[in-house]
């Protein structure tokens, strides 16, 4: 980490911040705080820097033009890249997905360059929107449970020879690829669909951004229950036929 504090960056909350996607930075925060982490929350608007010596960075997801804006923003600004760089640990969502991989279709229809963190290109799907609950079985390099969020976008992300899918998924359409991948990672910057907000659906996922940050194999014990009792009811939940 870069000093006593773990430094917790969530990246343009005011452009990129949909169903619910803050609630990713609120649980890394409570995570951490909860194994006895000294946390520094830095909340980094559009017209702000992006602070180089962040430990995580978070990205949520946002219609056409704010995505637009967030990217061309963070190729102006730099600083996400270097902190990519710099070995720090990003994690985004459908939009912010999307602005890590090569480029991506805006809302001009026009192919925007991304920030190349993620060897990924998105597309604008011809069919129907994906929507919908999805369940998926994660990487198991990763050794996390199955995944669950909310899915709603039109985009299509094809993953190149060093992005590894994130997740297999069971049921939903995921990166919208039709080959059953959902988001994509390599050693420190990962990317996903998944809404939910995912973390407070999936709080191991904050955890292994914790432990990469903090360069250990393990955290103490947290209490579980309110995040067991979620899951177990998106779970079933998404799993009734219709």
């Amino acid at each position: 980490m870069s000093d006593s504090s773990l430094r917790l960056v969530w990246v343009y909350p005011d452009l990129l911040s949909t169903y619910g996607d803050q609630g990713n930075v609120l649980v890394t925060e409570r995570r951490a705080r909860q194994r006895g982490l000294d946390v520094q929350r830095i909340d980094v608007r559009s017209d702000q820097a992006v602070p180089t010596s962040g430990d995580i960075y978070l990205i949520g997801g946002g219609e056409d033009r704010p995505q637009r804006l967030a990217a061309e923003r963070l190729r102006r600004d730099s600083g996400l890249t270097r902190a990519a760089e710099n070995g720090a640990i990003i994690f985004s969502v459908c939009a912010g997905y999307q602005i890590l991989g090569h480029e991506f279709i805006n809302d001009l229809g026009e192919r925007e360059p991304g920030l190349g963190l993620l060897d990924v290109i998105s597309t604008r799907g011809e069919g129907e929107r994906c929507v919908g609950d999805v369940l998926a079985d994660i990487d198991p390099r990763l050794g996390l449970p199955q995944l669950t969020g909310f899915e709603n976008h039109q985009g299509v992300t094809h993953l190149g020879p060093t992005a590894r899918p994130f997740a297999r998924t069971v049921f939903g359409k995921g990166n919208g690829t039709g080959d059953g991948t959902e988001g994509a990672y390599n050693e420190t910057v990962f990317g996903t669909y998944m809404h939910g907000p995912v973390m407070a659906r999936n709080p191991q996922i904050a955890d292994l951004l914790l432990k990469l940050a903090l360069d250990v194999n393990a955290l103490p014990p947290a209490d579980e229950r309110w995040y067991d009792a979620l899951r177990a009811e998106r779970i079933a939940a998404a799993s009734q036929p219709e």
